[in-house]
């Protein structure tokens, strides 16, 4: 099984930066696809970014291209999710995730495992 714990949430005012960590354990990390999604409050989590077990093929949704970046680093067992130009309509709860797949998952039952979420907020 893989544990997965994210960091670096916060509070920015619009047009900001802030950059998640997703800090993983357990067996083959560096064989998992891995992903980030984000939930509001009465909406389903929706899929943001993810990137492939060797981190050379990434694809975002249409909202994060462009402004967010995905990368991980599989010495340290970590995902990162770097976002640039943060706008109100993306608070939410960043959750990170992963699976043993063998393209790029975008949908939430795609994904097996998942963190307990980090809270971002852009104020306008």
């Amino acid at each position: 099984q893989v544990q997965l714990v994210e960091s670096g949430g916060g509070l920015v005012q619009a047009g900001g930066s802030l950059r998640l960590s997703c800090a993983a354990s357990g067996r083959a990390f560096s064989r998992y696809t891995m992903g980030w999604f984000r939930q509001t409050p009465g909406k389903d989590r929706e899929f943001v970014a993810t990137i492939d077990w060797i981190g050379g093929s990434t694809y975002y949704a249409d909202s994060a291209k462009g402004r967010f970046t995905i990368s991980r680093d599989n010495a340290k067992n970590t995902v990162s999710l770097q976002m640039n130009s943060l706008k109100p309509e993306d608070t939410a709860v960043y959750y990170c995730t992963a699976d043993q797949a063998p393209a790029l998952p975008t949908v939430r039952y795609q994904y097996a495992y998942w963190g307990q979420g980090t809270q971002v907020t852009v104020s306008s």
